[in-house]
């Protein structure tokens, strides 16, 4: 039986990566990278000195079943994102289904994602939460904001910063304007920033103050005052 490890990766800060992490990246047989070259820098910056081979949204289906074989021959295969934990908004869900149901074995590293920092830090309950990962561009998003009124667990979205304004302007028209909110930017990151309030205020915030990098929204859930 081969393994499949999913291995969380920094978000910012390469001190984020766990001993483990590094110890699974340089014993597996074979590393899958969303980009290599991006994981290219990250492992030269540990010394790990493995093979790597290209696994992302837009090859997934054609490899997973090579991948598969692979560990179905007793090999180990780690699979890494860009940034954070695969399967998070990021590939990993497909392979580790087709793992599973072939019998391998797949273990997922506790390690590195955005969105628990941008949670614990917001100052809303964390108690019970609900990720909702980046709402549809374009097709099917009015209704899925239609269908979070009522969410009364704190909400958390991942968004670009050139959409930011965008999505606070309609959750303000959909949920209120003095629903609380927590913008957290460039997590882990020299910039890290996290800016908090409501609606009205964060956007007034990034309407003077455009947002740049990488953005997770925290958004209170519905009380018996908003």
């Amino acid at each position: 039986m081969g393994t499949l490890y999913l291995v969380p990766t920094p978000v910012g800060n390469m001190e984020d990566m766990t001993l483990r992490a590094v110890r699974i990246l340089k014993e597996a047989d074979l590393v899958l990278a969303e980009d290599t070259r991006t994981s290219g820098i990250l492992l030269k910056h540990f010394d790990i000195k493995n093979h790597l081979q290209s696994h992302h949204k837009f090859n997934e289906h054609g490899t997973s079943a090579t991948i598969v074989e692979r560990l179905k021959a007793g090999l180990t295969v780690a699979l890494i994102s860009d940034a954070g934990t695969p399967g998070i908004s990021d590939p990993g869900f497909l392979l580790a289904r087709e793992a599973i149901a072939a019998g391998q074995q797949v273990v997922a590293l506790p390690g590195a994602t955005a969105l628990i920092p941008a949670l614990v830090s917001s100052g809303l309950p964390s108690d019970r939460f609900c990720f909702e990962g980046f709402l549809p561009q374009k097709k099917g998003r009015q209704t899925r904001l239609e269908s979070l009124r009522d969410e009364e667990r704190t909400m958390i979205f991942y968004e670009s910063p050139y959409r930011l304004l965008k999505t606070l302007t309609q959750f303000a028209e959909v949920m209120g304007q003095e629903r609380l909110v927590s913008v957290c930017r460039e997590i882990s990151k020299i910039h890290e920033e996290s800016v908090r309030g409501t609606l009205a205020e964060v956007i007034a915030h990034f309407t003077s103050t455009p947002p740049k990098g990488e953005i997770v929204i925290v958004l209170q859930g519905k009380t018996k005052n908003n």
